[in-house]
């Protein structure tokens, strides 16, 4: 799939490391301050051109397309370690840019990435803006503000739970509005909030179809479970990777690490994705009626991922570290790209006073 134009201002450039190539894009001077921009699932690092491009003078945006997604080297991730993969690539890519430290921004998966960095890495962080994260607990699978899982295989989350519709219309390449499942329709009906476009459409919906499919790539294995929805995490993709059979731990590593790196949450008021009630947790669709033979809301709530996220900060925050809130009116899941502006007046505020 041909590569879209990086926009003036952007340099875009393959950088080799000891693990993998990744493809990388490139803002403002060199001597600047590192801001690291982490993607989330179905996009890739092309999605940060903008709002790299608005960084504050003194600042140097770098974002990677993440294994498994964009045009980086394709190499399997190992669900089995839940986020490592990922946190070790980013690691390798610093080592290779000879950067110490870094501000690091991370969107939905890509918070969840910035999870495990702090735990593996926190001297390195010099601060972590979270755009609309995966819950610490994972994504499925479980219930309740402190994450208890809903079985003890975790059924529910993983490879098995994706809609197979989308993920073929991923494979063929499909950028029609024909199908309700269509990439563009799930892009323009999840991301943002309708009647939003991005005015980038094109270049976007190009980037999230570079993503990698297979059983051991997007969206990953599976297992039969007698458990409902009757499928249990493989061990291979990224939706295994933030399973919380593999991911669930994290959140006391996370409250536990020795330095606590300032954290802002950003989220939008109408995001279904990352939710109290989304649209993507079989708990909620079971609850409406979607999903056969839901077991009820003792046994299979709608995950509380809102309520999680905040459980873990306030846990964080009480340890020692710092967070704060923020949710912006009348946007969804790509703060950053609906509310361009008022995301950066919080963004940047948060970036000057942590550098």
């Amino acid at each position: 799939m041909e590569k879209p134009d990086a926009l003036p201002g952007i340099t875009n450039k393959l950088v080799k490391t000891k693990r993998l190539e990744q493809n990388v894009y490139f803002s403002g001077a060199e001597t600047g301050v590192p801001v690291i921009f982490l993607h989330g699932n179905f996009s890739a690092a092309l999605y940060w051109e903008e709002t790299m491009l608005a960084l504050p003078d003194g600042f140097r945006g770098i974002a990677p397309d993440l294994r498994g997604y964009g045009w980086t080297e394709d190499k399997i991730a190992d669900s089995t370690r839940g986020m490592r993969d990922w946190s070790d690539d980013l690691a390798a890519l610093l080592d290779e840019l000879q950067i110490p430290q870094a501000h690091f921004v991370g969107w939905s998966m890509g918070g969840g990435i910035i999870y495990r960095f702090i735990i593996d890495h926190a001297p390195r962080v010099l601060s972590a803006t979270l755009i609309s994260p995966v819950s610490p607990y994972g994504f499925g699978g479980s219930k309740g503000e402190d994450g208890q899982p809903c079985y003890d295989d975790f059924a529910g989350s993983g490879g098995g739970v994706v809609n197979q519709d989308f993920v073929k219309l991923i494979k063929a390449g499909d950028r029609s509005t024909d199908d309700p499942n269509s990439p563009r329709n799930v892009i323009n009906g999840f991301y943002y909030k309708p009647p939003f476009r991005a005015s980038r459409e094109e270049d976007f919906l190009t980037a999230s179809l570079a993503e990698k499919i297979g059983d051991e790539r997007y969206p990953g294995d599976f297992v039969p479970s007698p458990n409902w929805p009757n499928v249990a995490p493989g061990k291979f993709g990224p939706v295994n990777s933030w399973s919380p059979k593999y991911i669930g731990g994290d959140a006391a590593e996370l409250i536990d690490v020795d330095q606590k790196p300032p954290i802002l949450w950003i989220r939008g008021d109408s995001d279904l994705i990352v939710s109290d009630n989304s649209m993507f947790d079989l708990g909620a669709l079971g609850s409406l009626g979607y999903v056969p033979g839901w077991p009820g809301m003792d046994i299979y709530p709608p995950q509380p991922m809102l309520a999680q996220t905040r459980n873990v900060f306030e846990a964080y925050a009480n340890a020692g570290g710092d967070y704060a809130e923020h949710v912006i009116a009348d946007a969804a899941h790509g703060v950053h790209i609906e509310k361009p502006e008022e995301f950066n007046a919080l963004f940047h505020s948060f970036l000057s006073k942590t550098s």
